[in-house]
């Protein structure tokens, strides 16, 4: 597939950039670039985790950018943030470079941070003991995170492989993990589609039955039909042919996260984790961790066929989105997260 591919000045700027600077070297800048990166997911997610870990290891520095992390208040803010100029960069969801296409908007992923969505489904063990198919759950209601979000995706395809439609549930937007939690335990809702460490908070009292988990490779490939390229870091078009240098300084800095954390140990986990993220229970967070770790992306590479996975997807859950008129190609490009791979050899 021919993916967006950049002007030789830019990438003749990066190259020339890179040139005789070793793994843990700085990148030679007069002053640190400025960069405005929004989280469209809430934190704490571990989607989001090699983002806190280029910052606080200093990769992000060690590449001359000086990276500010924000909340962008969900991805259509998030959007509206890059094309009015107010952010360079999200961290988001994949399929959100293929809807915002489908609106006439170009958005280009260019490093993978997770694997899979993350969320699992579960039903209430008090509310639905018996529970045998998905059928149990016409006329209940599911708590998601958020509408449009990734654990709305989950449950709404969950229901559909079993033949349900979304229409003879009732969806709930529930927010973080704590209003999760409180919903399911309270009755509010009979099932929740939610990230950690709500779930393992809830599967370790026995309070909830996973019904469809994409937490981990396989289940995800169950629940998709292939593999589902999840949060990643996407930008509009114009920024990435007008900044491939900051553009590839981002990349790198983001993979040599992401395979520092291929070897890391718990002691290690925590320390670079805000303490935020542990909800006052850090045994809880590493058990959520190693729930989810083998999702958290490798290299960077966005997979083809994972990228046709959620084209498939997105199509088969909205009946209004034009798959015809969707190019897949401009959707995300790995030359960024190729060079950043080379380098740091991840």
């Amino acid at each position: 597939m021919d993916t967006l591919r950049f002007g030789r000045r830019q990438w003749l700027a990066s190259a020339l950039s890179l040139a005789g600077v070793g793994a843990g070297s700085a990148w030679a800048q007069p002053r640190p670039i400025k960069l405005r990166l929004l989280l469209a997911g809430a934190e704490p997610t571990f989607h989001l985790l090699p983002l806190r870990i280029a910052d606080r290891r200093g990769f992000f520095a060690a590449e001359g950018l000086d990276v500010e992390l924000r909340d962008a208040g969900g991805p259509a803010k998030a959007h509206q943030a890059l094309a009015d100029g107010s952010a360079d960069v999200v961290a988001g969801a994949f399929e959100s470079t293929l809807t915002a296409q489908a609106k006439s908007g170009f958005l280009t992923a260019f490093v993978l941070l997770g694997r899979a969505p993350q969320v699992a489904l579960g039903v209430s063990v008090r509310a639905l003991p018996a529970y045998k198919s998905a059928a149990d759950l016409k006329g209940r209601k599911i708590g998601v995170s958020s509408f449009g979000s990734a654990s709305d995706m989950v449950a709404r395809l969950a229901l559909a492989r079993e033949g349900v439609p979304a229409q003879q549930v009732g969806f709930v937007e529930l927010g973080g993990y704590v209003a999760a939690v409180a919903a399911l335990r309270s009755g509010q809702v009979d099932a929740i589609s939610h990230m950690e460490t709500a779930i393992s908070m809830l599967e370790q009292k026995g309070e909830l039955r996973i019904v469809a988990d994409t937490r981990a490779l396989k289940g995800t490939q169950e629940l998709f039909g292939g593999p589902m390229p999840a949060a990643c870091l996407y930008a509009t078009a114009a920024y990435l042919q007008k900044n491939a240098q900051t553009a590839q300084a981002l990349a790198n800095a983001v993979v040599r996260a992401l395979k520092w954390l291929q070897t890391a140990g718990p002691s290690d986990i925590i320390k670079v984790s805000p303490e935020s993220y542990f909800l006052g229970d850090r045994g809880l967070y590493l058990a959520s961790f190693n729930k989810v770790r083998e999702t958290i992306a490798l290299d960077g590479l966005i997979p083809e066929e994972g990228a046709r996975t959620a084209l498939r997807t997105v199509a088969a859950l909205d009946p209004a989105f034009k798959l015809a008129e969707v190019n897949l190609a401009r959707s995300f490009t790995n030359d960024f997260a190729k060079l950043a791979k080379k380098r740091f050899g991840a």
